[in-house]
């Protein structure tokens, strides 16, 4: 990728932060002391944004420096080797599925993994219910947090980017297996009405066909309300 093409797309992740924050030009040029016509040219890639500057428009539109970096360039690959599980192995990149009942609609979500922390434990972006793959980072929600192995259970834990209050949990099991999809329990906060939920939440190392089959298991099926009332707890295996 050429410093140009760079550029170009560090501004197109600079004005989707900003009008997922909804800052106009001026709003965001007055709070990093630029001129509106310099954040346009930022934005359409016309000049390049010196680190210093970057920082100062992250913590402008309340988000991580990261986001504002050409994803394909900084994001970081699970290891092989060591404590990484067999599903997760040679990923920079992941995705997840839910079926929210509340409106009927699938929820996509896509995982970037950033950087290695420490053995087994990755630095992570989670971006969730979005339109377009292509411009996934304006989605509803951003999440950021760390993903973490153990011996046969992988836990991601995040907080949401614009309400650091609210943090969910994925607990994905048996991801020492290698495989195309696992299945993982979602828990968190709904907003819609205010209330602890627990979602089965499909994970797949690329993405899936989103059709009437995905939605159906992505259901609470007839199995998983028998294994509820047996074990008078709801479970995803």
């Amino acid at each position: 990728m050429s410093g140009q093409e760079l550029s170009r797309e560090i501004g197109r992740h600079i004005r989707c932060c900003r009008k997922k924050r909804n800052m106009t030009l001026v709003q965001l040029a007055q709070a990093i002391s630029k001129s509106k016509a310099t954040v346009s040219k930022y934005e359409t890639g016309e000049i390049s944004v010196d680190v210093a500057t970057l920082y100062e428009i992250a913590d402008a539109c309340h988000v991580h420096v990261e986001q504002l970096l050409c994803t394909r360039q900084s994001r970081a690959v699970i290891s092989s080797t060591g404590e990484s599980p067999a599903f997760f192995s040679g990923l920079s990149q992941f995705y997840s599925y839910m079926f929210d009942g509340r409106n009927n609609q699938l929820m996509r979500c896509v995982f970037d993994v950033l950087s290695e922390e420490e053995p087994g434990r990755y630095k992570a972006m989670m971006y969730m219910n979005f339109q377009d793959f292509d411009d996934y980072q304006d989605c509803e929600n951003t999440y950021w947090g760390y993903i973490e192995h153990y011996d046969a259970l992988t836990n991601i834990v995040m907080t949401n980017q614009d309400t650091p209050m609210e943090q969910i949990k994925m607990s994905i099991l048996a991801s020492f297996l290698d495989a195309n999809t696992k299945w993982g329990l979602f828990c968190g906060i709904s907003s819609r009405p205010m209330m602890p939920v627990a979602n089965k939440m499909l994970f797949a190392r690329g993405r899936l066909p989103e059709d009437a089959e995905l939605i159906g298991r992505l259901k609470i099926s007839k199995e998983d309300i028998r294994l509820l009332r047996l074990y008078n707890m709801f479970s995803v295996v």
